[in-house]
């Protein structure tokens, strides 16, 4: 929709066909008995990224169409020995007191220092990775590691370097066990395995400690309505129900979609939100990936999310967001990450209580969600739902007695609604690690057709959605010599 939008506004005519009943994809809603929940990313980071689309596509503001909130606290972490941490929303030296009262003094220093060299990758890497085309020599990307290397001294032995955010952690946070759990989560939350994940993996809790973290009311579901109403407003068509079967191919260029019920449309350009191997099955003949390109990323995890209506308001002064880490990390990344990828017995869980009155159905009651990062393709027992209830007790003490009801959703939900093999879920491109963490360009070997979304550059979560529709409307409006948004 953020490409559809800006194209709009470029002079192109847009239809968008969609095979579901709604738009918004993964980020979609579940409404029962006044309750609302949504299915997608709870929390927005680089509200930005959707200023800029406001900007570009209308009159409005972004704050005229949706009403945003900073989180206070930005997160909670409820830690397996029982410590917890509140750290403050955006603001670096409140991170810093919050760690030194919790975890003691000289914690934060050491976490402020990690995050100084941060902002070194951030600075390195933010432009080729969220708001220029992939370049074509993405290999430079992929062997050069963006995070500047701290040489760790040890008597007798050879020096070492961090290369992985679990060697980060283990050599630059002064071996706080509590403090690791904090940086290995963001790598988790992602579905990336801290172990393997790259050192460049500390732009993700950059992002967030520095541009903040924001809340929708109503939901980001609501920031999804926002767009699709821009859209319409900038004369976007709409074609729900109409599942693409075939990109037509004409002389060696896009040049259309046929339907399911067999009709088909001309068109100068086609862009695809779909996974890789969705958009391979559109079109005859080899993968729309030309050799020597970044392949598509496999074997991601998916989410497991319990949504949880429970009689009683949400308490004053609740945070809005609390992990509760898992009573065995290392456990749990062997479980999740191993061979036979399977859910450990306490998991890391993530708990959103947004206290947002558009999403009950009175003050009397409250809507929680919880989400475990978990293997694609797994099925869930109501043994395993317990489980994770059992875990998020630690964050909404007595959430059994408040049921009144719940719904799982599985990989296999986000499967149905979105395509993606097994459920899987994008993580954002990240340098380094020999570019598997890169995503693949938003052009293609066939002129014309272009990739948008969580599967193409820059990669998954909200605000790279939004860089993707920006950097795919570029291509089609200046040609190949775009160079990046501005």
């Amino acid at each position: 929709m953020a490409a559809a939008a800006r194209l709009a506004v470029a002079g192109h005519r847009v239809v968008v066909y969609e095979r579901a009943a709604t738009f918004g994809g993964a980020l979609g809603r579940v409404e029962r008995d006044g309750f609302a929940f949504d299915t997608g990313p709870g929390l927005l980071q680089l509200p930005a990224v959707f200023r800029d689309l406001f900007l570009k596509t209308g009159k409005e503001a972004l704050e005229q169409c949706v009403e945003l909130t900073q989180v206070e606290p930005a997160v909670r972490h409820v830690f397996a020995d029982g410590t917890e941490v509140s750290l403050p929303n955006a603001s670096r030296a409140g991170v810093g007191e919050a760690l030194d009262a919790a975890l003691g003094e000289g914690a934060g220093a050491r976490w402020a220092a990690f995050m100084n060299r941060a902002r070194e990758a951030w600075d390195r890497s933010r432009r080729p990775l969220l708001e220029e085309p992939l370049w074509p020599n993405w290999q430079v990307l992929a062997d050069r590691e963006p995070y500047p290397a701290v040489v760790q001294r040890r008597l007798l032995r050879r020096d070492r370097v961090a290369t992985t955010l679990a060697e980060v952690a283990e050599l630059e946070l002064g071996g706080e066990p509590r403090l690791r759990a904090l940086l290995e989560h963001y790598a988790l939350a992602y579905g990336l395995d801290p172990r393997t994940a790259p050192a460049s993996a500390a732009v993700l809790p950059y992002m967030e400690q520095t541009f903040g973290v924001w809340s929708v009311r109503g939901g980001p579901r609501a920031l999804a309505e926002a767009v699709y109403e821009r859209c319409l407003a900038r004369r976007v068509e709409f074609r729900f129900g109409a599942e693409v079967v075939r990109v037509v191919d004409k002389d060696g260029r896009a040049a259309g979609v046929e339907l399911s019920d067999r009709s088909a449309e001309d068109a100068d350009f086609v862009v695809a939100g779909v996974a890789p191997e969705v958009l391979d099955g559109l079109l005859p003949g080899p993968p729309i990936r030309a050799a020597g390109e970044v392949p598509p990323q496999a074997g991601l995890p998916s989410r497991l999310t319990v949504l949880l209506a429970l009689r009683g308001g949400r308490p004053e002064g609740t945070a809005y967001r609390t992990v509760v880490h898992a009573g065995d990390r290392q456990g749990e990344l062997d479980l999740l990450f191993g061979p036979r990828p399977a859910l450990a017995a306490s998991p890391t869980v993530t708990v959103l209580r947004p206290g947002d009155p558009a999403l009950v159905p009175d003050g009397e009651h409250e809507a929680v969600t919880l989400t475990v990062t978990v293997p694609a393709h797994a099925e869930f027992s109501e043994a395993d739902v317990d489980r994770v209830l059992t875990v998020a007790e630690r964050a909404v003490p007595g959430v059994r007695d408040r049921l009144l009801w719940h719904k799982v959703r599985t990989p296999a939900d986000v499967a149905a609604a979105t395509g993606a093999d097994g459920g899987s879920v994008p993580a954002p491109a990240l340098a380094s690690a020999g570019g598997r963490l890169l995503h693949p360009s938003n052009s293609t070997r066939i002129p014309g057709l272009y990739a948008v979304g969580g599967w193409a550059h820059p990669g998954g979560g909200l605000p790279h959605a939004g860089m993707s529709g920006a950097l795919v409307a570029g291509l089609i409006v200046e040609g190949p010599d775009f160079r990046g948004s501005q």
